[in-house]
């Protein structure tokens, strides 16, 4: 599904809910159509009969069919735990005034992984912060939880848009999220990470928290790369804001490329290399491209914790 698509059917789906439902179909379609074809995204109402188990919940209907053993499935069985993590800091409001923002584009993503995690009768909660916690909730599976979780994306996507200067705590909010999240579950983060590179071993901390209580993590570095990796500006005077602490620099973009996009970029390295060596997935997630990547990348560890 391109990312033009994408923008309309954020445009005409004003529900959170309708609109991840749009995506993941347009992305299951998109797998039968692809070397992945053989995920199954569906949720499997049975699984196979392990010897020993009770008897009890084995579907015979479905052993005359097939004369293998399956035990039947219920709501209350979960697969697996996962825990979203949202940056709402000041800074994934940019670009200003556009259709897609960074946090827009986290909101949506996320819903649409909690779609996924729906049909497949996963539990999930969702964490969001600036420079503290503004909302964590338990993980659950069932519908109405699925309902409060869509409803308090929308509600804080509209309330973050009217904040100004919110900074963030990537580090201390994920030591809490490490505490307060059940054990062995997969955290999902997205965030574009754009602090002071001088508390970055304070950010590698928080991720061997993470990974010390047990938890498996996915980093969607959420960026928008075009203008804040490559630095792609018209050649004029520009007036640029920190969008957390309100500090303005006039510069000429062209003056300052080379020596920009040289420091970012090894920051950014410096990050992808860090989790790699902590086995945590980093992966950018680029706002001007479509989700497919971020839900595909999704299915992916969940294979692998399977």
């Amino acid at each position: 599904m391109s990312p033009k698509i994408e923008r309309e059917k954020i445009a005409n789906f004003g529900n959170l809910d309708l609109l991840a439902k749009q995506v993941v179909e347009g992305f299951i379609t998109g797998l039968h159509k692809s070397p992945f074809h053989g995920f199954s995204v569906e949720f499997a109402e049975h699984r196979i009969y392990n010897k020993g188990e009770s008897t009890k919940h084995i579907d015979w209907k479905l052993f005359g069919r097939t004369e293998k053993l399956f035990t039947k499935k219920y709501e209350e069985e979960t697969n697996l735990r996962c825990q979203i993590v949202i940056d709402c800091s000041s800074s994934m409001l940019f670009p200003v005034g556009a259709q897609q923002t960074k946090l827009s584009f986290s909101v949506y993503a996320a819903a649409s992984i909690i779609e996924l995690l729906k049909r497949q009768r996963d539990a999930v909660g969702v964490s969001l912060f600036t420079d503290k916690i503004d909302l964590h909730t338990p993980t659950k599976s069932s519908i109405r939880h699925h309902r409060y979780l869509y409803s308090e994306l929308e509600k804080h996507l509209i309330q973050f848009k009217k904040n100004e200067y919110k900074t963030t705590s990537t580090a201390q909010t994920l030591h809490d999220i490490a505490e307060l999240s059940h054990q062995r579950s997969l955290i999902v983060i997205f965030s574009d990470f754009l602090e002071n590179p001088d508390n970055i071993e304070d950010f590698f901390q928080a991720l061997q928290h993470l990974k010390h209580n047990k938890h498996e993590v996915i980093v969607f570095h959420t960026i928008d790369k075009l203008r804040e990796v490559d630095f792609e500006l018209d050649n004029r005077p520009y007036n640029l804001v920190d969008m957390e602490s309100g500090d303005a620099i006039k510069l000429q973009p062209n003056q300052f490329k080379e020596a920009y996009t040289t420091a970012i970029r090894a920051y950014f390295d410096s990050i992808a290399n860090k989790c790699a060596d902590y086995s945590i997935d980093f992966m950018p997630a680029d706002i001007n491209e479509g989700y497919d990547e971020v839900l595909l990348k999704y299915l992916l560890k969940r294979q692998k914790l399977h």
